[in-house]
């Protein structure tokens, strides 16, 4: 790369686009680097580095919201939090592990903009219901700011949910408002040991349809299971299918008991406490079980939660697949030794769903489709809010398609 530039405040940010813009050099958005592998290769020359633009601007506990700016750590901002006995609801993963890269490097500008949530999801929303407002500079080469610091304070368009999941193509964002949310007193997570894809797909529906409250369902077959460090499932011997329940203590404790005499007829039960718990849905959410095995092409598909089984068979069943369900049946995370990609979106074609191409080598993302294919009339708005927000390609051109 030609050029790199680390700005130390929003107005060089504002002044490096400008240029940017006037030259018509594009430029590569990165902050902690740590998903700079998630998505197609950039087409840039030249990259804006944003971890010069680091710390926690506000944070009032009482009001549950946090302001920090893009290249803060997400470790500073769940440490943080951490001590006022608060935390990020939407449960944010750490996928540098399974990009190649170290651990504990993102920033909460990348979970953003990649509108990256966990387990808890199912519960809490994506990271774009959270976020409620934001500072910015456009492809234009203009400030922007958006949104406040409080839930219900938008007029019009909500532009933070557009810049969710937007993968820095549209702003280089220079500060973040979101709300946080208190953490829960007590953890604990019913197993449920021996079921199949169809049985397990069956027990997490009924509990999560039941009167129990459950914040996160994931199914882990036998084969992933014995990757998680959590003796009680690593050391299973079998498929293991997990209910976390979340709370005050005394409601915690009076919801596991009656989980697991509801799951009770599905087989053997076991339950976790606040440490092992924790460990589990760090593991799920991160894809931990999928990291450090090169070679391997990482799918992350959404699907209707019914549907998680049939898509898992049709995939295995002519392929050599690795998986696990998170979001009670509606996420699944799959491991191929190549990307299959014409298999993978027809198993979705037929139950409804998406599908993200997560870790593939640089030569299959540039030539693949590692986001959802558009069809003519999405394909039409993305372009025409793209010309919006940044007419001349200058922020990550073609990170999510090829021209855009």
């Amino acid at each position: 790369m030609a050029d790199i530039f680390k700005p130390a405040n929003p107005a060089e940010v504002l002044d490096v686009v400008a240029g940017a813009v006037a030259e018509e050099a594009p430029l590569e958005i990165v902050g902690g680097g740590s998903k700079r592998a998630l998505g197609r290769p950039v087409e840039a020359d030249h990259g804006l580095d944003l971890s010069g633009l680091a710390g926690v601007d506000l944070y009032e506990p009482a009001e549950l919201v946090m302001t920090a700016q893009p290249g803060t750590a997400l470790a500073e901002i769940e440490a943080t939090l951490a001590e006022q006995n608060q935390q990020l609801a939407f449960e944010p993963p750490d996928l540098g592990p399974l990009l190649g890269g170290p651990a504990g490097a993102g920033t909460i500008g990348g979970v953003f903009a990649c509108n990256l949530a966990g387990p808890r999801r199912v519960k809490s929303g994506a990271a774009r219901d959270h976020f409620l407002g934001l500072e910015a500079v456009t492809g234009r080469g203009e400030a922007i700011a958006a949104g406040g610091r409080v839930v219900k304070n938008v007029t019009g368009y909500d532009l933070c949910k557009l810049i969710a999941g937007a993968y820095g193509t549209l702003v280089a964002m220079t500060q973040i408002t979101f709300k946080v949310m208190p953490a829960p007193e007590k953890t604990r997570t019913v197993l449920v040991f021996g079921l199949d894809d169809g049985s397990a797909n069956a027990a997490m529906t009924e509990a999560q349809s039941s009167p129990e409250e459950v914040s996160a369902a994931a199914y882990l077959p036998e084969k992933i299971a014995a990757r998680i460090s959590v003796d009680y499932v690593s050391g299973a011997g079998a498929s293991v299918t997990a209910l976390r329940i979340e709370g005050p203590a005394p409601s915690v404790e009076q919801r596991c008991k009656s989980l697991r005499e509801r799951l009770g007829p599905y087989g053997p039960l076991e339950e976790l406490h606040g440490h092992n718990s924790n460990i589990l849905w760090r593991s799920v959410g991160d894809a931990a079980p999928f990291a450090n095995r090169p070679g391997r092409s990482i799918w992350r598909l959404s699907t209707t939660p019914t549907a998680g089984a049939d898509v898992t068979a049709r995939i295995a069943g002519e392929t050599q697949a690795d998986y696990f369900h998170d979001w009670g049946g509606g996420l699944i995370w799959l491991s191929l030794d190549e990307p299959h990609e014409t298999l993978v979106r027809a198993a979705l074609a037929e139950a409804g769903g998406h599908a993200t191409l997560i870790v593939a080598d640089e030569d299959q993302r540039r030539k693949l489709d590692v986001f959802e294919p558009q069809n003519p009339g999405v394909k039409a708005l993305t372009a025409r809010v793209k010309d919006s927000f940044d007419p001349k390609r200058i922020l990550n051109p073609g990170r999510m398609y090829a021209g855009v």
